[in-house]
C-alpha cells in the first residue's frame, strides 16, 4: 500500500522525519509530497532544496521505500496519480487537529477513496514547528535540537554567508 505524506517542510524538523520514519514503517512505499509554493509566512528554502535536504536524509537514515516529490497539484489528484489512498497528517496539539480535520472533510468531498491518517510525533517533538525553527534561525539560535542534519547543514552554510558580509 502506498501513503503519501504532505507538507511544506520549511524546514524539515525532528518531528516531520519521527513521521516520516514511522510511517514508512507501515506502508510499502510512502511519497513525501513537498509543496511547490508555501503561503507561510516567511518562508526559509525553495521547494527543490526543502525536497534535496529530505531525500538526504533519507538516505543517511536508509529508509528504501521513502520516495521524495513536489507536490504541485491538488493533493487528492497527486494521490491519484501516485496510486495512493492514504494520506498521513501530522497533529501535534488541537489547533493542528481543527484545521487538519478541515482538509481531511474538504479532500474526502474531492476524492471519497482517500483516507487521512492522522499521527502524533513522538511527545518529545511534538512541541517542534517549522515557524519556531525559522523565528530562531533568524535571530541566531541554535536550531540543531529541533532539525535534521541536512536542514543543520544548510542553515549552517546560511549563517556563515550572513556572518561574512
Amino acid at each position: 500500500m502506498i501513503a503519501v505524506y504532505p507538507g511544506t517542510f520549511d524546514p524539515m524538523t525532528r518531528g516531520h522525519f519521527d513521521l516520516i520514519m514511522r510511517a514508512a514503517k507501515l506502508y510499502d512505499r510512502l511519497i513525501v509530497a513537498v509543496a511547490a509554493t508555501s503561503s507561510k509566512e516567511g518562508a526559509m528554502f525553495p521547494a527543490a532544496e526543502r525536497l534535496e535536504m529530505i531525500r538526504e536524509d533519507v538516505a543517511r537514515a536508509n529508509i528504501n521505500n521513502v520516495e521524495v516529490k513536489i507536490l504541485d497539484t491538488l493533493l487528492v489528484d497527486f494521490c491519484r496519480r501516485e496510486g495512493s489512498k492514504v494520506v498521513i497528517r501530522g497533529v501535534r496539539v488541537y489547533s493542528d487537529f481543527e484545521y487538519e480535520f478541515q482538509m481531511a472533510l474538504t479532500n474526502r468531498r474531492l476524492a471519497p477513496e482517500i483516507e487521512t491518517l492522522f499521527m502524533m510525533p513522538s511527545e518529545n517533538l511534538a512541541y517542534v514547528t517549522a515557524s519556531t525553527v525559522r523565528e530562531i534561525s533568524r535571530y541566531g539560535g541554535e536550531t540543531s535540537p529541533f532539525v535534521t542534519s541536512a536542514v543543520q547543514e544548510r542553515l549552517d552554510r546560511y549563517a556563515g554567508g550572513k556572518k561574512g558580509n
